[in-house]
């Protein structure tokens, strides 16, 4: 799995793509409307533990207990040895009850057993809980194609603030975004039960490469549209206090690639 890992990273970032665009089949997932934001930090040389039994065993039996898996990533950077991935239901009672349904599955627990018994694998996990923003596009699974390097964007906004930048974002960003060759995948609030609810946005675009990711950062921060734009809306206050940035790429078996 190591291996396999390590030649998905060296295509992804070491090769540009010649502006040679790949056809790909987008299949929309069914529809789901609460997400699940899930961070593993693994114990040390656990990591292809981990993706090794998500890969055989859990991703399996997560949809026979009516999950939708959507993406696996690992860090471009993972010296924090974790796996981020992404799951979407119907609603957070649904969730609720396809994960007591899983965690009381006996093939799940002698998995887990069988997993831990050169030591425990998962040091510690994060969960959050997600919706849709009004203008973030659907989910789609594409079916062919290259693998791409996903960025993980949270901004943490002032007091006050969240709305207007959910209005910059629907209003301007994501479109100067395709014009300059940033893919928008999904954009997500979080639920109400976070205390963050009122101050964060996270979201998720993609880029051909590493090559390409730099410079369309720089097309899109140099366009005088994005500056006008940018510049009006912080004329009361800026915006974002903070924002997070994380490069990452699809495990080869993340149905989102």
């Amino acid at each position: 799995m190591r291996r396999l890992l390590v030649i998905v990273l060296a295509i992804t970032i070491l090769s540009c793509s010649s502006n040679k665009k790949e056809n790909a089949k987008k299949i929309e997932l069914a529809d789901p409307q609460f997400f699940e934001l899930r961070t593993y930090y693994c114990h040390p040389d656990k990591l292809d533990d981990l993706l090794t039994r998500f890969d055989d065993h859990t991703m399996k039996l997560f949809e026979k207990h009516g999950m939708i898996n959507i993406g696996y990533w690992v860090p471009v950077d993972n010296s924090d040895n974790k796996l981020v991935y992404l799951m979407g239901y119907p609603s957070l009672e649904e969730r609720n009850k396809s994960w007591e349904a899983f965690m009381n599955d006996p093939e799940w627990n002698r998995i887990w057993e069988d997993s831990k018994a050169d030591g425990p694998v998962v040091d510690s996990l994060v969960s959050q809980f997600l919706h849709y923003t009004d203008y973030s596009p659907k989910l789609k699974v594409a079916e062919g194609g290259q693998t791409r390097v996903f960025s993980h964007r949270t901004y943490y906004t002032n007091p006050g603030k969240l709305n207007d930048l959910h209005a910059r974002f629907s209003n301007h960003t994501i479109d100067l975004f395709e014009k300059h060759g940033i893919t928008n995948i999904a954009y997500f609030g979080m639920d109400s039960s976070h205390v963050e609810a009122d101050h964060v946005l996270t979201y998720f675009i993609t880029f051909p490469d590493t090559t390409a990711r730099s410079a369309s950062w720089s097309s899109f921060g140099n366009d005088p549209e994005w500056q006008e734009v940018y510049q009006k809306s912080i004329e009361a206050g800026r915006l974002v206090e903070s924002i997070t940035d994380e490069l990452l790429i699809a495990t080869p078996f993340s149905p989102l690639k």
